[in-house]
């Protein structure tokens, strides 16, 4: 190629590139033809600078940097085009998808606790108040701690497999009271002791309004040298006044449990009703709450110690039946539901 000729294709490619109107280019796509068109693998740019190659030494120091300046303006002029139609896209985008921030925003849901977890933390924090610590023990457990130790005879109807459960091939069952949690805790510490020990239970029981096979149970045992039936009365009547006001009154009941003697059942005046009756306290006025008793002495014999050194009271309290009591529901059933227009209704306020 001669250089004249050179010029010539340098000329149509200059008039080419102002025939284009780069900056009137209507959108993106449009663009990205033009520039193709130039500077493409293959553009009337790219064949251009290509044919420098074909002129003389003297000729490319003379023609080479009049190519590129071409080559720099027609890239200056994309670029700016291209900058321009970006704006006015992320204009017309936020136009149409405008936000007023004045408006209020959205709350995405919030999960709240269970009300059987906000129950069972505010009996916690009770007796932690009165001084008691926390223990905790494994579900799965043998019948020395489920049965044997805690007094409860060969021939007791609760160690029938129609009440407890029983895992097949191995002499272990599912443990019907966090009682256990007491053997094994004073098994593994002296007196004096004061602990609370809160669980899931099981028990081979028909579902009903206020049965289920699985429930929440708090325990809580007392060993000291002196302590009495007048001492259980006491805590008992402190705990229930904090857990559901200082105007509750209760009613001890004599009863009957082989790990306790004396043994008692405790009772709340009925807060449905104004102690005349009606059917959650089943027409009595009083509400059955709790099971307690004095410490038998053949349980603490049964974890080593001395029985005619150190005395004691244990008591059992249903975290489901409470948990009913504070918010007025009426079938257990529910708090297993998982129903959200039933749950929603609960808040945070006992934690």
């Amino acid at each position: 190629m001669t250089r004249a000729d050179w010029e010539k294709s340098y000329a149509r490619t200059e008039s080419a590139l102002g025939q284009a109107k780069i900056e009137a280019a209507p959108d993106l796509p449009r663009l990205e033809e033009v520039r193709v068109r130039f500077t493409g693998r293959k553009g009337e740019l790219t064949e251009l600078l290509k044919s420098l190659k074909d002129l003389s030494i003297e000729d490319r120091r003379e023609l080479g940097p009049k190519a590129q300046g071409l080559k720099a303006s027609f890239d200056a002029a994309v670029a700016a085009r291209k900058t321009a139609l970006e704006d006015q896209g992320d204009a017309v985008s936020l136009s149409d998808d405008a936000i007023d921030l004045t408006l209020p925003s959205l709350r995405a849901p919030r999960g709240r606790l269970h009300p059987l977890t906000t129950t069972l933390h505010e009996i916690a924090r009770i007796f932690q108040l009165m001084g008691y610590s926390w223990a905790e023990g494994p579900h799965v457990e043998d019948e020395r701690h489920n049965f044997t130790a805690l007094n409860i005879p060969e021939d007791h109807p609760a160690r029938d497999s129609h009440d407890t459960f029983y895992l097949r091939d191995l002499p272990l069952l599912l443990r019907t009271h966090t009682s256990t949690v007491q053997i094994r805790t004073m098994e593994s510490q002296r007196p004096p002791l004061r602990v609370v020990c809160p669980g899931r239970v099981f028990r081979h029981e028909q579902l009903d309004a206020t049965h289920s096979a699985v429930f929440l149970q708090v325990e809580g045992l007392v060993v000291d040298e002196g302590v009495g039936l007048a001492d259980l009365k006491g805590h008992l009547q402190t705990f229930l006044q904090k857990l559901l006001g200082a105007a509750t009154k209760t009613r001890f009941r004599p009863s009957y449990f082989p790990f306790t003697e004396p043994s008692t059942e405790v009772d709340v005046k009925c807060f449905f009703c104004p102690g005349t009756g009606c059917p959650s306290c089943k027409r009595t006025g009083w509400i059955e709450i709790l099971g307690a008793g004095v410490v038998n002495p053949a349980v603490l014999k049964s974890v080593g110690y001395d029985e005619r050194k150190w005395s004691g009271f244990a008591f059992g309290i249903g975290v489901e039946r409470v948990a009913m009591l504070l918010h007025g529901v009426r079938d257990l059933r529910d708090f297993y539901t998982n129903d959200i227009r039933f749950l929603k209704q609960f808040d945070e306020s006992l934690l």
